[in-house]
């Protein structure tokens, strides 16, 4: 049990600590919202990374070139996502205090399916756990390989929501609100501009 654990907490922590899109959105909903909500995001992430590690043990190289094909179309349908994230985080920027929303208000179960969704729109992880798999790492490891990944992943995950809250706190006002969400949404863009350009 220890040996493939052990392999599948480091190659969740391979996956998952590179920060992306994905950790500045749950690190953003969190400082935007509430550390509950930004928890449930995050554990929505790492589901999706023990999913595909489950994927990986259990189908490995098929997997991968079967996923192969349609990687950058996936890549693109991501990008289009986060864009579109962008562009709803930077609006609520500028709401003025007391303004009515026109979004649905973020509550843990949707930030959990929407994180969840949006991570399983990158097919690398999948071809990561298996190219780990195949190789070795996560050999004989079967379900405590999964485990192990997605204890990391969801660790990690974890983290970043409870600094997104931290810094939510510090900056309570509707500037600091304001500036959180403009840097968010420059960040998500930015990295969502990356996948397409790597596609």
């Amino acid at each position: 049990m220890s040996a493939p654990f052990l392999a599948g907490v480091i190659a969740g922590y391979g996956v998952a600590v590179p920060v992306g899109a994905v950790g500045v959105l749950i690190a953003g909903l969190s400082a935007r919202t509430s550390l509950r909500v930004g928890a449930a995001a995050g554990l929505g992430a790492a589901t999706a990374d023990g999913i595909y590690a489950l994927i990986a043990v259990l189908g490995g190289a098929a997997v991968a070139a079967l996923i192969a094909p349609i990687a950058t179309p996936l890549r693109w349908l991501a990008a289009a996502v986060l864009l579109i994230l962008a562009a709803v985080t930077a609006r609520g920027a500028f709401r003025k205090p007391g303004e009515a929303r026109t979004e649905r208000p973020a509550t843990p179960l949707r930030a959990f399916t929407g994180l969840l969704a949006l991570t399983l729109l990158n097919p690398a992880t999948v071809i990561y756990f298996a190219a780990l798999v195949l190789g070795g790492s996560g050999e004989g490891g079967g379900l405590w390989f999964v485990l192990g990944a997605f204890v990391s992943s969801a660790s990690w995950q974890l983290l970043l929501a409870g600094s997104g809250s931290l810094i939510g706190r510090a900056l309570t006002g509707d500037r600091g609100r304001m500036i959180t969400a403009l840097v968010s949404s420059a960040v998500i863009a930015v990295l969502a501009l990356g996948l397409l350009i790597s596609a």
